[in-house]
């Protein structure tokens, strides 16, 4: 089958690169859908994203085996197939690719580099990890494109690293995620959709997931630029989405797909030794090193010590989570997974696991002096005790104290449904993988 892979086609202006994979489909009538349309997540670090960093890839050819149904354009069923016998040369299909993308593409925008790609060959898996967890160049992207088949690349090029990486990818762990799309007219305006049919959705329907953030009342199946997008409804199985998708009271959409992603999948993590680099993103297990702290703006900081001492934040718009962050004390054992920040360099924490909690304590009482009898007097913070009779000293330690309950329990803490990353595994899914991120 041929691999129809683009990418770099939005800006934080408006379009969307999946509502383009859309219009490849319209234009490829001729040819069958192989599979569900495929939308990869890459580093979700870069700096030169638009919004989710998402590539998209389509394949192509002539369906043999069962087929199903992935979508609705202009009124009828659009059906994949599980195999191809043959297909057409990728250099026959090239052109009719770039005058969609051309027609479509946000070409002018300043930050919008697109590429759009045609391979009979897939690229190495590598590409796709090294796409997901680092940063590729694009001239080693290039090469690879041009190992695989043909491809345009517009502007700088940038695009054609998400065009080699979708087109690489191998599922392991996979989601899927139905979106649909706004008639044109209503580009740009306010979405009407009714917050009590999703609240119901995500009820009825126990396989989706990031529907409604309920500790902040808010709605997050709908984006909230001005992009083609009505709304995405994610789950762990395809089966039941369209169901799903009809549940919600809302504008009527013009069109929907379902499609297959790396989604929820924490693909991006890796686990990190003694250093972290820059635009990654890792899994670092260490001992809190210090008391967490509040800064400008209601971001709370803590120290991590995991061979190297390195800050750990919980940004305000992690909301509610940060009182995870504030509730750690000095000595407690952690499972960190976020980002790692350019400047100041910081782990921007997606997740946390509370691994071991050290004991919490109070002093309630000054001891009673070991010699005399009478209640001995502090001499400094941590310097201990002395008592004014007799001068007999005592250890800090001699204090009378009381033990407190933390407010923190072992186990896994994330941020609310409307804070968190589209690549980053909901808790929810974790729950579904008992082996993920070990303690030991």
């Amino acid at each position: 089958m041929l691999h129809l892979a683009f990418d770099d086609t939005d800006s934080l202006k408006g379009m969307c690169t999946t509502f383009l994979a859309t219009e490849m489909i319209r234009e490829f009538s001729d040819l069958d859908l192989i599979g569900y349309p495929r939308l990869v997540r890459l580093n979700p670090n870069v700096p030169w994203k638009t919004r989710g960093n998402g590539a998209l890839c389509l394949r192509l050819g002539r369906g043999v085996g069962g087929k199903f149904k992935v979508g609705e354009l202009e009124g009828r069923d659009i059906f994949a197939w599980t195999g191809s016998k043959d297909h057409p040369p990728p250099e026959e299909i090239l052109p009719r690719a770039a005058a969609v993308l051309e027609k479509w593409a946000e070409i002018e925008d300043v930050l919008t580099n697109p590429a759009v790609a045609v391979f009979d060959c897939k690229p190495p898996p590598s590409m796709y990890w090294k796409a997901v967890r680092d940063i590729v160049p694009i001239a080693e992207a290039r090469e690879a494109a041009k190992m695989a088949g043909a491809f345009r690349a517009y502007k700088n090029g940038r695009g054609i690293v998400g065009c080699v990486a979708a087109a690489a990818w191998r599922p392991q762990d996979r989601t899927y995620e139905i979106l649909t799309y706004r008639q044109r007219a209503r580009w740009g305006t306010e979405r009407d959709i009714d917050s009590e049919s999703v609240i119901e959705m995500d009820g009825r329907f126990p396989e989706t997931f990031n529907n409604y953030d309920t500790l902040n009342r808010k709605v997050t199946i709908a984006p909230r630029s001005s992009c083609p997008i009505l709304f995405g409804i994610r789950a762990e199985r395809p089966d039941r989405l369209e169901r799903a998708m009809r549940t919600i009271r809302s504008e009527t959409p013009d069109r929907w797909f379902i499609f297959e992603t790396n989604q929820g999948t924490d693909e991006h993590l890796v686990k990190a030794g003694k250093s972290v680099k820059r635009h990654t993103s890792v899994i670092l297990r260490g001992l809190v090193a210090g008391p967490p702290t509040v800064h400008l703006g209601g971001h709370v900081i803590f120290p991590l010590n995991s061979g190297g001492r390195i800050d750990c934040a919980a940004y305000e718009p992690s909301k509610q989570f940060r009182r995870v962050a504030r509730a750690l004390m000095a000595g407690d054992e952690v499972v960190v997974c976020g980002s790692v920040r350019d400047e100041p360099k910081t782990i921007n924490v997606e997740k946390i696991r509370v691994v071991k909690l050290v004991e919490s304590k109070v002093k309630v009482a000054n001891p009673s002096c070991p010699s005399c009898g009478k209640r001995m007097k502090s001499i400094g913070r941590g310097a201990g005790f002395r008592c004014l009779a007799c001068r007999t000293k005592a250890p800090a330690t001699a204090g009378v104290w009381k033990r407190t309950e933390r407010q923190l329990k072992i186990g896994w803490y994330e941020p609310p449904v409307s804070a968190r990353r589209h690549i980053s595994m909901p808790l929810k899914r974790l729950g579904l993988k008992e082996n993920a991120y070990p303690s030991k």
